[in-house]
Parts: structure tokens; C-alpha cells; sequence
């Protein structure tokens, strides 16, 4: 109920929250994509989207809450409308760009934004509003009329093909396409691609149809082995098959691609035309090699700890004092260690097990989350001299969690931070509610992860090849983690660039109407 005090007009809470609810559903209800970021926190993060935004990009909104708007261009970021975006964020101004950017399915859409700053009474910039569109459609329309104009002529020219060269030309067509597809003429020119190869290679049509193989994208097909096959095709009609292409393509990183050729055996236009098949091998060849990598690995690990418990017990044995003396006192703590660090092994394998299985038991109960952050660091900073560890920020909430999963995620994390890091001394931990999230933010000055390999960090048995000499390991304490945080509705990432440390940010989501103290 609003009332009148002191001569003002008061406006209840009751008010203002039907007021807020109101608007939280108009702006569901619109066609448009809306978020809110908080220019007040580190990293500008988004702490409100609306359905629209959700639709639109097709993440949900415990997977948005939290990051940046620069994960919507995912490795694709050489844009030059990101830097008309920083420099507005940085002047606090509007601005308008038409931006690439990548659903989670990794389809692409052209993503027309309008941002404007939210400013406080003192004039600081506080929020950035983004009205957002996709005009896709549109931009697809004028690339087409683009290609369109410039092929016109040629097919004004075309003659009607005949219905016996179409089937066979389909036949063949069949007979030939695994995945990708494009058919050149006898000058190696594309004269066509599939829609597959060009929502493959994120290209269109114009930027390959009329092309030379050799020329397109960074040029990632001129190799002289491929050159030779496909030289040899026309004249001795023998076809190349399972032929291997690794590259680190545009868009879309480093892939490993399986070429299949032949020739069309037709007379008329299509005589001498080349069809080439192209499949991506990338995920099926890592598999494969991680069953390798985690043989090898596991073996290693699990090997040396049992010999070493072994042969201490072999010595054990032999060694009967009549007194309990400090070698067998020594004896006796190097046997402690090393089954300690077989349970840890087993305990990790485990727990892969039981997430891979779907039997992982979540035991949630309120407890202050800012208190067990503390209380974490503090145990290990005190066994941890070569490092100090800083937190920054605090949410002031009680958290609906397994406090055991939860503790043992930050102390991955945190570990991780300072075994990468051994040249640097400090890891700054953040905390912040993040619309009704928490974040939880840790950053060391380390190693550094590089883009190809920050898509595959959460991934069982995956280990970056670089530093995998230098740091031991079996490589799924992040798998874990990851699993840990998707399992409490929250959601798990890193940012990160070689040579610059690495970010590990997660958040949580807060349970509603609690009593939180």
C-alpha cells in the first residue's frame, strides 16, 4: 500500500515488487533479446537475460549468468566490431554493431547489438544494457544476392540437363559423400559445396564456389602430396581414398580431416569433374588416443606406488628389531605416503566412475559459503610457502550444496593454481553474487591454457601436451569438478591465454525464498 509521510509520496515494497515482477515479464514476452551486465564487478559479467536472449543464442540461463558477452564469439574473436564494443565500455557510450557470433551448437548468427550504459547519479557507468537481434536471414539474404549477381550471367548461359546426366550425376554424388562435399572442374576450381561443407568450415558460398582449392581459406588444402593425388586422378582414373588433412582451420581450429576422391565417369559437361568427400576424424582420433594416453598413464601411476609399498614391506619384514626404532619409524611413513596416494588415485577413479555411471550422491545442506572458502584456503596456504593466495569480494550467503563436492572442487582448483604456476607467487580468489548466482573466480599467473586446448580442458583423461612432461597427472581432477558444478545447476570455465596465467570461474545458484543467515 502506498502512503503519504512528511508530505511525500511513499511507495510500498509490495509495490515495487509487483512492479519488478511486471517488468521481469514484459521483457520475457519480448521477440527481442535483452541482458544486463554489471559494469561494478570484475569482467563486466551478465547478471540478467531474458527468454528471447535464451532462444536466441540457445544457452540456458545458468549456463549465461556470470560471463562476459565474449563468450557468444567463441575463438572467433579477430572482429573489428569488438573493438567498438571496448572502446564504448571504456567511455561509457552507446554504440551499435552487426557482430558474429555462435549459438551453442556452434551455428553461427550475425547478431545485431544496441548498447547503452546505465549510469548512477554521480555519473559513473554502473550497467550496460544490450537490445540484441538476430538478422541472420537478412545478412545471409545480401550475401546470397552478392553471389546471385555475380553468377547470373553464367547461368542465363546453361543449358537444361538431361535427366539421364542428373540421375547418374546424383549416383555418384551417393556413392562419394561422407560428410562435406565440393565438386571441382578439371582446373581444380570449386564449381559447388554442399551446405554441410559450408556449416563445416563456417564459409559461404561466395567465399568458395569459383575458387581454387589451393586458394581457399589460409590455404589449408595447398599440400604438395594432395596436389599430387588430385593430379593424378583425371589421367589414370584412380581414386584417392583416406587421404589425411591436419590443419588449424579458420573458425573452427585444429582439425583432422579424411579426403575421399574420384572422377565422374560421364561424357557431356560433366565429364572429368572431381568429387571430393571430407570427414571430420578430430573427435574419433582423440578418443583413440586417450585410450592409449590413459593406459599408458594409469599403469604408470598406479604402478610405481604399489612396487615402491612392495619392496618396503619386503624390508619391513626382514628388519624384526627388538625395539621400535627411527628406521623402521621412517620405513613406516614412507609406506603411509605412497598409500596415501594410491587411495587418492583410486579415490579420483572412483568418483569418474560413479559421475560416468550417474550414481554420484549429492548431500545438500545450507552452509555459509564465504566461511568454507576461508577455511579451505587457510589449510592450504598454511601447508603452502611458496605461494600467497588472496581473496577478494565475499557474497554473504548460504549456499543449497554438498559441502564435501563443493570443498573438493576449490581445492582442485586451487591446487591446479599453484602447481601451473611454480614461477609465480601469487592466486587471487573472487567472490560475488551474480543476479541469484554465486561466482567464484580463481586466477593464477601461470602457464596458461591456449583456445584449441581450453575446449577439451573438462574432458576426461585430457591433458595439455605442453606441460604434460613438466606436471604429472591423469587429468581428470577438472572432468571431475566440472561434473561436480553441472550437478548443483551451476556452470564451470576458464579464460585463459599462454604465457598469461589462467581464470577458473564457477557458479552456483541460489535457492529462493531461504533464510539465508
Amino acid at each position: 500500500m502506498n502512503s503519504l509521510i512528511n508530505g511525500e509520496f511513499q511507495v510500498s515494497n509490495d509495490t515495487l515488487s509487483e512492479d519488478f515482477s511486471l517488468l521481469t515479464h514484459a521483457l520475457d514476452a519480448a521477440i527481442t533479446g535483452i541482458i544486463l551486465t554489471d559494469n561494478r564487478l570484475p569482467d563486466n559479467p551478465i547478471i540478467y537475460c531474458n527468454k528471447a536472449f535464451e532462444r536466441m543464442c540457445g544457452y540456458s540461463r545458468q549456463e549465461i549468468i556470470g560471463h562476459n558477452c565474449r563468450f557468444l564469439q567463441n575463438e572467433d574473436r579477430n572482429q573489428a566490431e569488438r573493438e567498438t564494443l571496448r572502446q564504448a565500455i571504456i567511455t561509457g557510450n552507446n554504440c551499435v554493431v552487426n557482430i558474429r557470433n555462435y549459438k551453442k551448437d556452434g551455428t553461427l548468427f550475425y547478431n545485431e547489438l544496441y548498447m547503452s550504459p546505465i549510469k548512477d547519479k554521480s555519473g559513473d557507468v554502473t550497467y550496460f544494457i544490450g537490445v540484441q537481434n538476430d538478422v541472420t536471414l537478412r545478412k545471409q539474404a545480401e550475401l546470397e544476392l552478392i553471389r546471385q549477381q555475380e553468377i547470373m550471367e553464367k547461368r542465363v548461359i546453361e543449358r537444361t540437363k538431361s535427366l539421364k546426366e542428373s540421375e547418374d550425376y546424383l549416383s555418384s554424388i551417393v556413392q562419394t559423400v561422407r560428410e562435406s562435399l565440393i565438386v571441382l572442374n578439371p582446373d581444380f576450381k570449386v564449381l559447388s559445396a554442399n551446405d554441410h561443407f559450408l556449416k563445416t568450415f563456417k564459409v559461404t558460398r561466395g567465399d568458395t564456389e569459383g575458387k581454387l582449392l589451393y586458394d581457399l581459406g589460409n590455404g589449408q588444402w595447398d599440400i604438395p602430396a594432395l596436389k599430387e593425388l588430385l593430379e593424378n586422378i583425371l589421367p589414370s582414373n584412380n581414386p584417392v581414398e583416406e587421404f589425411e588433412v591436419e590443419h588449424d582451420f579458420p573458425h573452427i581450429g585444429k582439425k583432422l580431416m579424411l579426403l575421399n576422391a574420384h572422377r565422374i565417369e560421364l561424357e557431356g559437361q560433366y565429364k572429368d569433374r572431381i568429387l571430393i568427400a571430407i570427414e571430420d576424424i578430430t573427435d574419433r582420433r582423440e578418443i583413440e588416443r586417450r585410450k592409449d594416453d590413459f593406459l599408458s598413464i594409469a599403469s604408470h601411476e598406479l604402478k610405481t606406488p604399489l612396487t615402491t609399498i612392495k619392496g618396503l614391506v619386503q624390508v619391513m619384514q626382514k628388519i624384526v628389531p627388538p625395539d621400535v626404532g627411527d628406521k623402521f619409524k621412517s620405513i613406516l611413513n614412507k609406506t603411509g605416503i605412497y598409500i596415501d596416494r594410491l587411495n587418492n588415485l583410486i579415490a579420483e577413479l572412483l568418483d569418474m566412475s560413479r559421475i560416468q555411471s550417474g550414481n554420484i550422491e549429492l548431500h545438500k545442506e545450507y552452509f555459509d559459503f564465504d566461511k568454507i572458502i576461508y577455511e579451505t584456503v587457510d589449510v592450504i596456504q598454511t601447508a603452502t610457502k611458496s605461494h600467497d593466495i588472496v581473496i577478494e569480494g565475499r557474497t554473504g550467503e548460504n549456499v543449497l550444496a554438498d559441502e564435501s563436492h563443493i570443498i573438493q572442487v576449490i581445492n582442485n582448483l586451487l591446487s591446479n593454481a599453484i602447481k601451473y604456476s611454480p614461477d609465480q607467487k601469487a592466486v587471487i580468489i573472487h567472490l560475488s553474487r551474480v543476479s541469484n548466482f554465486l561466482k567464484f573466480s580463481i586466477k593464477d599467473e601461470g602457464v596458461g591454457i591456449n583456445m584449441e586446448d581450453q575446449k577439451k580442458i573438462f574432458d576426461r583423461f585430457f591433458r595439455v601436451g605442453e606441460v604434460q612432461q613438466r606436471f604429472p597427472g591423469m587429468g581428470i581432477g577438472l572432468y571431475i569438478c566440472d561434473q561436480i558444478i553441472k550437478n548443483h545447476g551451476g556452470s564451470l570455465w576458464v579464460e585463459s591465454e599462454p604465457g598469461k596465467g589462467s581464470t577458473f570461474n564457477f557458479t552456483l545458484p541460489l535457492a529462493q525464498n531461504h533464510d539465508r543467515k
